[in-house]
């Protein structure tokens, strides 16, 4: 009788495996990939070698799957950002910058760590970073460590945060030590 309700006990918790399994990058890129997009707060910290305490912004993001995403930085001053399939823009005041991403390979490799996270797009981040996840689908941590000597070069680690398909922080640690925190809130569903 023991030898069967052992047994039976055994077979219940194999059947059980699914709901308990860890956590993975499989499972957190399908997760992102469902986020079609939405609004949100931003506040970004950047802690600079050369200044005594962290330049702080903030202002609003706005994301549609998979290749639109706009930063609009209200304070301390305006300033406008969009990635948008191939470009790259940059208005601040009275002036406009605009750069094709493929003529840009380092800038190409960061914004896939932004787009690819948020797109879930494993394809996309593993072209240039090796991923380590940690954690559950609640509270999760995404480090993207550089795999291509150039990139390493700019960024020793990328870490983001979050819970089940939401960003809600990004870091980057640059190579010369000054890093950047950007904390996200969410607003809203796509528009």
């Amino acid at each position: 009788m023991k030898h069967a309700l052992r047994l039976a006990a055994s077979l219940l918790m194999l059947t059980a495996m699914p709901a308990f399994a860890a956590w993975d990058l499989p499972q957190l890129m399908t997760e992102l990939a469902r986020n079609q997009g939405g609004r949100a707060h931003f506040t970004e910290r950047k802690y600079i070698a050369l200044l005594d305490k962290p330049v702080i912004s903030s202002g609003e993001m706005r994301y549609l799957a998979p290749d639109y995403l706009e930063k609009r930085t209200i304070t301390p001053r305006l300033e406008v950002m969009t990635l948008d399939k191939d470009e790259i823009s940059l208005e601040r005041g009275k002036q406009k910058i605009t750069l094709r991403l493929r003529e840009q390979p380092e800038v190409l490799a960061f914004v896939a760590s932004i787009r690819g996270t948020l797109s879930g797009n494993r394809v996309a981040l593993e072209q240039n970073y090796a991923l380590h996840l940690s954690g559950q689908r609640d509270n999760w941590t995404l480090n993207l460590s550089p795999s291509n000597p150039r990139i390493a070069e700019l960024v020793t680690r990328i870490t983001i945060t979050g819970s089940q398909h939401q960003v809600r922080s990004i870091e980057y640690l640059q190579a010369d030590g000054d890093r950047s925190i950007m904390s996200i809130e969410p607003m809203d569903a796509a528009r």
